[in-house]
């Protein structure tokens, strides 16, 4: 029997290594050469939490292939993980210390005295990053092509009398230090400066023309950064093909823009949240013919949908489409839109409530593409729509949470139209009763995500099997024990569970779910007060494949307890 498990192909093999955790990789890759070899080629990247550090030096010396650390999850001294990474001899070429306490410095200069080749760092939402941070990655990371400084926080002293102490009142990060930067690292390619709230246009005009091949910029709410600024960015940057911005009111004159768009021709995701923007602009965008594939217009404001119109029917290759929250938009002039999106492949539409299944059931039958739909806090239900509708066998996902007025009849339809649906969202409808979630099943049989929470859905009462669905979340719907027992009877394939505050559920429907789904991997039982806290011993017990556990409310492990059921593989949390 063994010999013939050696002879199974390498892809087998990868994909049984696929299921388990990185920190198993080690003692696996003992086993055998090919072993070794097969567990070399899957692990590129690691991420260290506070689990994984016992088997750190382990990992680092066995697995030599590894490119990508990420250092995000650990919260700890992380000079220390930075001195191991670095003593390692590992050729890294991207880094995350994003979400720490404080800029490790020193564990970054030793980490920079043994590799030059670094090309991503993300310091992202790290506590006081200052100029002098900024001027120390330039020196010890020259190669860098990626560079994430977003939302650093700042902390602010404070005496007893209330007043502010200036000792401990870092200064945050200023113009100079993005000068210094750009002069420092010439190839940069691609930058997110969001949230560094006290930078200006300088800072643009600096990195524009110190960082050539810059091809990728994201300022997000920099409130000193002004139109000005990022029409010099589309000027001078010829590389430039995305550019992200929030809160920017294009004012200039028409011919300015005009000249900044006719110098980028690489440019193809423009993303415009919350900004002020003219019919003007949008027009200048469309006479530039450029080769959008990504535009977000999200909460943006000023146009009208002339504009938009004439900007879509000179894109040919948009894929992405974000107008969420774009209030002028109705059923009638979706129906333009519709007609001018042949290539995309989502769209977002959320919180637009001027919209009805009518704008549904046009882009399923316009948009021979489309993947995924967005419609989240629409007007879905309010208008009968009795024309016929085209089956769309490509629409995969589908967000329709919210929508208060959508009924039972209605979500039939649209799982008609859509048979191949892998994830549907029907989250905080009221009028959703187990009749259409059981009518969903029947119609989409390809289904792996569904999303019912809040509902009236009592129970699926579905009476045939469902191979592929993988993902409940059911959070404070009516499901009960019966139910429980219809899901653990038809999806055996279950992964992942989530009952929070089904107030019916007992630990009779718990075990129906726990012995019959042997994939299971996480449930959710947090406010689920009739299941006895005296099961979750059982359910660790009774399941190989479970990894995560919710218990419910007031059930809290000691740390003995929660290393025991580690031991056992899974991660049983706080209720």
């Amino acid at each position: 029997m063994g010999e013939e498990s050696v002879d199974l192909p390498e892809e087998c093999w990868e994909l049984i290594f696929k299921l388990l955790e990185v920190h198993h990789f080690a003692s696996i890759s003992l086993v055998c050469k090919r072993f070794l070899m097969l567990t070399n080629q899957l692990m590129k990247s690691l991420n260290v939490s506070q689990s994984t550090v016992p088997f750190l030096p382990h990992l680092l010396q066995r697995f030599r292939n590894l490119t990508n650390i990420n250092l995000s999850d650990f919260q700890g001294e992380i000079d220390d993980l930075l001195f191991r990474i670095a003593e390692s001899g590992l050729d890294l070429q991207a880094l995350d210390v994003s979400k720490q306490k404080a800029f490790p410095s020193h564990g970054l200069r030793i980490l920079g005295s043994k590799l030059k080749n670094l090309r991503y760092l993300n310091c992202s939402k790290i506590y006081s990053l200052q100029d002098k941070d900024l001027d120390l990655i330039a020196q010890l990371f020259p190669s860098l092509e990626e560079l994430d400084v977003s939302y650093p926080y700042h902390v602010v002293g404070v005496y007893s009398n209330g007043g502010l102490n200036s000792n401990f009142f870092p200064k945050p990060i200023s113009d100079d230090g993005f000068c210094t930067l750009s002069m420092k690292l010439k190839g940069l390619r691609k930058i997110n400066l969001s949230g560094n709230q006290f930078i200006t246009d300088k800072s643009l005009q600096f990195l524009s023309t110190n960082c050539v091949q810059l091809s990728e910029i994201v300022i997000h709410d920099c409130d000193f950064v002004t139109e000005k600024g990022i029409n010099l960015v589309i000027h001078r940057c010829a590389n430039l093909n995305s550019i992200s911005v929030s809160g920017i009111r294009f004012s200039v004159a028409a011919s300015i823009v005009d000249d900044s768009l006719a110098c980028t021709k690489a440019l193809s995701s423009v993303d415009f949240t919350d900004s002020n923007i003219s019919d003007e602009l949008l027009y200048s965008m469309a006479k530039a013919c450029l080769p959008l594939k990504k535009l977000i217009l999200h909460r943006s404001h000023g146009f009208t949908v002339n504009g938009i119109l004439f900007l879509l029917s000179k894109l040919q290759y948009l894929q992405y489409l974000d107008l969420q929250e774009v209030q002028f938009l109705t059923d009638e002039s979706m129906f333009e839109i519709s007609k001018f999106l042949p290539s995309v492949t989502f769209i977002n539409l959320n919180l637009c409530n001027g919209l009805s299944e009518s704008t549904l059931f046009n882009l399923t039958r316009n948009c021979p593409l489309l993947n995924e739909i967005k419609m989240v806090g629409t007007n879905l239900g309010a208008k009968e729509f009795t024309s016929d509708f085209m089956v769309n066998p490509r629409v995969k996902s589908l967000g329709l949470a919210l929508n208060n007025c959508l009924g039972n009849e209605s979500v039939k339809k649209i799982a008609s139209a859509c048979p191949n649906l892998e994830l549907l969202d029907l989250s905080y409808c009221a009028g959703i009763t187990e009749e259409a979630v059981k009518e969903v099943l029947k119609r989409c049989p390809v289904i792996k995500d569904l999303s019912v929470n809040h509902c009236r859905a009592k129970n699926f009462l579905i009476d045939f099997e469902l191979p592929k669905l993988e993902v409940i979340c059911a959070k404070k719907s009516g499901i009960d024990d019966e139910g429980l027992a219809l899901i653990g009877k038809n999806c055996r394939n279950l992964l992942q569970l989530d009952l929070f505050g089904c107030v019916d559920v007992t630990e009779k429907g718990v075990k129906e779910v726990v012995q019959n789904c042997r994939a299971l991997k996480e449930i959710n039982l947090m406010w689920c007060n009739q299941v006895s806290v005296d099961t979750i011993a059982w359910m660790v017990f009774s399941s190989r494949s479970l990894r995560r556990i919710y218990p419910p409310c007031g059930f809290v492990p000691t740390e003995s307890q929660k290393n025991f059921y580690l031991r056992h593989g899974c991660r049983v949390c706080e209720g």
